[in-house]
């Protein structure tokens, strides 16, 4: 990415970032937190928003409602603690035309370094408080401001971390430009950035750093989205016709008297729509190329008798299927319900998760080598070294938003080119189908069983909660039983636990005396978790008190009612994961929320999960409401970080970058073209980790 002749420098855009003038190894560690190694990452940390300092204006002329820019000195400065810990920082600050309190939310510690008579300069929204009679300033970015005289006009404003500070970070960021901007050499198509209007990499990088105009950085901002973006679903294009182009795929019969005489056992009849997949699903394995499928399907649409069917055509082929879920209380469940499928037949099915013993799992890797389990159900058990199949022919991943696509390619590494099918039951938006499963064909189960209702969602303030009770009490008498899920504390595993287990007591004391109640989290054993749900799969407990553990694979049909508590701290589409795990049989099903969704997006949250059961409007929402980062209730591996791009935001740049790629591709299917070499280096440079990529050769 950097041209021969910059090699006379000392310092080149892969430099390690200590050796930047004014950084050194101490605060290269704090670099090295945010991801910035090399003066490239430097160069390509980019500011979260900027501030025209032509536009600061004087406090008498401070207009409530809007956002401004002041100027001002610290007159005094003090901590107002409220109830239940609550902490405002209150600054009186003052300039040549009058004087207005800024307020900083819940940073005490900002006493120990703003001091009376510091000048700071602030940006915030302005409020008048008609009680206390003074103008507000809610602070958005604060600055102390140091002997400076002549600024620039636009100044970019960065993320920071704990030991970084602005005035520094744009120093470093000014001194890393004027030492290697002139090495960046652009590795995006001339053609498309003519077509598309973009500007060059070196002026995007730039135009970013140091605007002279805040209308440059919009085009250099989508020049860089587009970037990310084009790269990424190269990389996936690329992964897909390699794959396509490979003979080395299973062309499995699927017309085996295995598969009729397998749906002819089963107690309920298919749907069209699973009717429907399961064909496509037949066609992809009849083909010699290997298959690579995702499913979709809501909770509760029967994606797993749907998976059963294309593992039978495996296992009647004389191969044999991995199936891989996320968690150890899935994986049960799975196996449970796939062996009570099979119980008829002469299948070996078998289990293999973490809590397996030593004794017992050596004798299943040592079965599975030898081919006498031809189903091997798990967790990332399934990818760890020693887990050998003698001819593995179909991989199943459920949950697949949990793994990333390397875990996938590790887990197809363990047979020759296995035919893949993905499962997932959040239902996934196609803007984001398209960034995390590019590379795959896509099926959509998109009805449910019939006979289902849906599932009636209420939320209920703290004043009603007894009425619910008292519902819920008649419920338990006739026959039903009860989820009730407490929230994943983010501070503290041990505070989540506890939580249940107060709520847990509370509800057996006081609540529910008659009836018997149980408590489930992730800290159980195995088997602890497994005695807990076959008690309630019986009858036998009748209110479940659980963690965010119950979000996926349990099925209970007689379970009816669900409690969720503290509904502002579960994502949207968590809460209809959650949900999911109630309206499994024929009778209607209830969810009460409990809680106070205090802030809008909370209030969004609850009132989009109230007025629909359809999970891909769900989905839509929830996107819009929390973004990609969080779609799935908590930052996992599923996604590919992007620096600048958003799949919400930039959904125009991303069909636009798939497009550009699939053209591209069709010109030069292995981009060999020497021009296209230092595209190639990006792909796997940038993303080869997350696309399972070990070596720059796997993209020819």
């Amino acid at each position: 990415m950097f041209s021969a002749d910059s090699k006379s420098s000392k310092i080149h855009i892969d430099t390690p970032i200590r050796y930047l003038k004014g950084v050194g190894p101490n605060l290269a560690k704090v670099f090295a937190k945010i991801g910035i190694n090399t003066i490239l990452d430097l160069l390509y940390f980019f500011p979260r928003d900027y501030q025209d300092r032509s536009q600061i204006k004087r406090i008498k002329d401070l207009v409530s409602g809007q956002q401004a820019l002041v100027l001002g000195e610290i007159k005094n400065i003090e901590l107002d603690v409220k109830r239940r810990g609550f902490a405002l920082v209150r600054a009186a600050i003052s300039d040549a035309s009058g004087i207005a309190e800024a307020i900083w939310f819940n940073q005490p510690y900002l006493l120990s370094f703003l001091k009376r008579g510091t000048k700071v300069l602030i940006s915030g929204k302005v409020n008048t408080n008609l009680y206390r009679g003074v103008l507000e300033i809610a602070v958005k970015d604060y600055e102390k401001i140091e002997g400076e005289k002549d600024w620039d006009k636009i100044v970019p404003v960065y993320p920071l971390t704990e030991g970084l500070y602005q005035k520094n970070l744009r120093k470093l960021i000014k001194e890393a430009l004027s030492l290697c901007l002139i090495q960046i050499v652009d590795f995006i198509p001339s053609g498309i950035l003519k077509e598309e209007g973009f500007p060059p990499l070196a002026k995007a990088i730039s135009n970013l750093h140091l605007p002279v105009d805040l209308r440059l950085t919009s085009p250099s901002r989508s020049r860089l989205a587009f970037e990310e973006f084009f790269l990424f679903q190269l990389g996936l294009l690329l992964m897909r016709k390699a794959r396509e182009a490979s003979l080395q795929g299973i062309p499995f019969d699927p017309k085996v008297e295995l598969i009729s005489q397998f749906e002819k056992s089963l107690p309920f009849a298919l749907t069209n729509s699973q009717k429907q997949v399961i064909e496509e699903l037949k066609a992809d394995m009849a083909m010699a190329k290997p298959m690579s499928r995702l499913v979709q399907g809501d909770v509760g649409s029967g994606k797993t008798v749907v998976a059963l069917f294309s593992a039978l055509v495996a296992v009647a082929g004389g191969y044999q299927v991995a199936i891989m879920a996320p968690t150890e209380i899935l994986a049960e469940q799975h196996y449970l319900k796939i062996s009570s499928y099979l119980k008829d037949f002469s299948i070996k099915v078998q289990l293999l998760t973490g809590s397996i013993k030593a004794k017992q799992k050596k004798e299943i890797l040592l079965a599975l080598a030898h081919g006498e389990i031809k189903m091997l159900i798990g967790t990332h058990a399934l990818i760890e070294e020693g887990v050998n199949f003698k001819n593995l022919g179909l991989v199943v991943i459920d949950e697949q938003h949990r793994f990333g696509v390397r875990q996938r390619a590790v887990l197809r590494k363990k047979g020759k080119m296995p035919d893949l099918l993905v499962m997932t039951a959040t239902p996934i938006p196609r803007t984001l189908a398209l960034t995390l499963y590019g590379d795959l064909d896509r099926s959509i189960i998109s009805e449910l069983p019939p006979g289902r209702l849906p599932v009636k969602t209420y939320f209920v303030p703290k004043n009603k909660r007894r009425d619910s009770y008292e519902f819920i009490r008649k419920e338990i008498k006739n026959g039903r039983q009860v989820f009730v899920v407490c929230p994943l504390i983010e501070e503290s595993e041990t505070l989540t636990i506890k939580a249940a287990q107060v709520e847990g007591e509370l509800l057996q004391a006081k609540i529910f005396p008659e009836f018997k109640v149980a408590v489930m989290h992730g800290r159980l054993k195995g088997e602890e978790k497994q005695a807990i749900m076959n008690s309630f799969q019986k009858g036998e407990t009748h209110v479940l008190v659980s963690t965010s553990v119950i979000e996926v694979g349990i099925d209970i049909p007689n379970a009816t009612i669900m409690i969720i508590e503290q509904v502002e701290r579960f994502g949207l589409s968590q809460l209809h994961q959650l949900r999911g795990r109630i309206g499994r049989g024929c009778e209607q099903s209830y969810c009460f929320l409990f809680g106070a969704p205090l802030t809008e997006e909370a209030k969004q949250r609850v009132k989009a999960l109230i007025d629909s059961n359809d999970g891909f409007k769900i989905a839509e929402s929830d996107l819009q409401i929390r973004g990609p980062g969080d779609f799935f209730g908590e930052k996992q591996s599923g996604l590919p970080t992007f620096k600048v791009a958003d799949i919400i935001l930039d959904e125009h740049l991303l069909r636009l970058a798939r497009e550009k790629a699939l053209q591209i591709l069709a010109k030069d299917p292995k981009l060999e073209n020497s021009v296209y070499g230092p595209l190639k280096q990006q792909i796997f440079k940038r993303y080869g980790g997350f696309l399972g990529l070990e070596s720059l050769e796997m993209l020819s």
